[in-house]
């Protein structure tokens, strides 16, 4: 439940307390005071969180009304006493306007917000140039990248444009400063060669887009949860949107300032992606709890502009999934290694030579011209010591490979004897 106090000239707060009532209101009381225009009744009372727009409604066509919404949830007992738990356990969602205020609050501030995506941009950046990992989880977690991306799917189910263009300025502002941070970084630090980090998270696996429509839907979700109803916490579901968005905004700077275009390609992919993805499915989650263009305290949405955002979001992942699908194996490296080394277990468990032991499937580093390029390194074991048994499977599987993957396979067989 939340709070709220109405003020209101004299003589109408038996009707507000009526209309509290109507909709639910517990704990409700009337006071008399004076405000600036004479003579005030100041009611409070605590109203379920589903019944708070129309509460609002029903109060709009009172004259000098002041309402102070406290968007903290409030826990009401009543005798008996062993109906408690059950009163404890009714915790519903956030109301629509609570999901929206709280939206609008924060597109506010810019020093702060850029300030987080330049300090992400060197994080990122140093995790990606000295290969350290937990450094890139760190960067995940002060990029701001979940908010402006929340507002986009929030103005998306309300349509509203106002909201929805602040929200991609910001999300393009935020990026573009990591970017251009680990730009400058590279080039004082005379960067030349990518690392293996870069090259390791530009590769794209085939089911990315998986990635930010769950984003999306649990950040819509974590939003209009009541805090006392969700075991997970609003940084875990924003780091889970930044997931995929600051390693490679930083690989975009990085690639950039060595020339490598085909990492910045992918990284760039997996950016648009992003966005396109956790706009659709937020603002698909977020009409699921009944935000829509119109309500009590909103009059700009347009329903035009919510089908039209949505629509274009729908189109635009579908586009994306259908390049990348059609663009082997650039933007599907990832799952292509996948399959490659489940080829090559497979291969040499059917040969019959020797068993296998070990295998160490991957691309190499993109700027190889006219190939894409996968280092196969596999370890067996033969029944007996035979020294072309190395080679002959290292020609079958050069065979399979290139015939069942878009590849140049460089294939290195070791045999290893007890």
């Amino acid at each position: 439940m939340r709070a709220l106090i109405v003020r209101l000239p004299r003589g109408f707060g038996p009707k507000a307390l009526a209309a509290a009532a109507r909709h639910g209101g517990r704990n409700l009381s009337a006071l008399e005071g004076s405000g600036e225009d004479g003579p005030v009744d100041v009611v409070l009372v605590h109203v379920p969180n589903d019944r708070l727009e129309g509460l609002l409604d029903d109060l709009q066509d009172f004259p000098d009304l002041h309402v102070t919404f406290e968007p903290r949830g409030v826990i009401t007992l009543h005798p008996p006493g062993r109906s408690a738990p059950d009163e404890a356990l009714d915790v519903g969602a956030r109301s629509p306007i609570e999901v929206l205020l709280g939206g609008l609050q924060s597109v506010g501030s810019w020093n702060g917000f850029l300030g987080y995506a330049a300090a992400a941009g060197v994080v990122v950046w140093i995790g990606l140039f000295t290969n350290t990992v937990y450094l890139l989880t760190a960067a995940m977690l002060i990029a701001p990248y979940a908010g402006p991306a929340m507002n986009a799917a929030l103005a998306t189910a309300r349509g509203d444009p106002r909201l929805f263009a602040r929200s991609v300025l910001r999300y393009v502002a935020a990026l573009a400063t990591t970017i251009l941070v680990a730009f400058a970084l590279s080039l004082v630090f005379s960067q030349d060669i990518a690392t293996e980090q870069m090259v390791e998270r530009s590769q794209i696996s085939a089911v990315a887009a998986l990635l930010p429509l769950v984003a999306g839907a649990a950040g819509a979700l974590n939003l209009c949860q009541s805090e006392r109803n969700s075991l997970v916490s609003g940084a875990a579901t924003g780091m889970l949107v930044a997931a995929s968005l600051a390693p490679p905004a930083g690989l975009v700077g990085m690639a950039a300032a060595i020339g490598e275009w085909d990492l910045v390609g992918s990284a760039v992919f997996v950016l648009v992606l992003q966005l396109v993805g956790i706009n659709l499915s937020g603002a698909v989650v977020f009409r699921l709890f009944g935000i829509a263009p119109r309500g009590v305290r909103f009059a700009r949405g347009r329903p035009w502009f919510g089908w039209a955002a949505g629509g274009a979001s729908a189109l635009a992942l579908a586009g994306l999934v259908a390049f990348q699908l059609s663009d082997r194996p650039m933007l599907q490296r990832s799952s292509t290694a996948q399959r490659a080394a489940a080829l090559v277990q497979s291969t040499i468990d059917a040969s019959g030579l020797a068993k296998p032991v070990h295998q160490d499937v991957r691309f190499t580093r993109a700027d190889i011209p006219g190939q894409n390029t996968l280092l196969v390194r596999a370890w067996v074991q033969p029944p007996s010591p035979d020294p072309a048994i190395g080679e002959r499977l290292a020609a079958t599987l050069r065979e399979r490979l290139r015939a069942s993957f878009d590849v140049t396979p460089l294939v290195d067989v070791t045999v290893l004897a007890e």
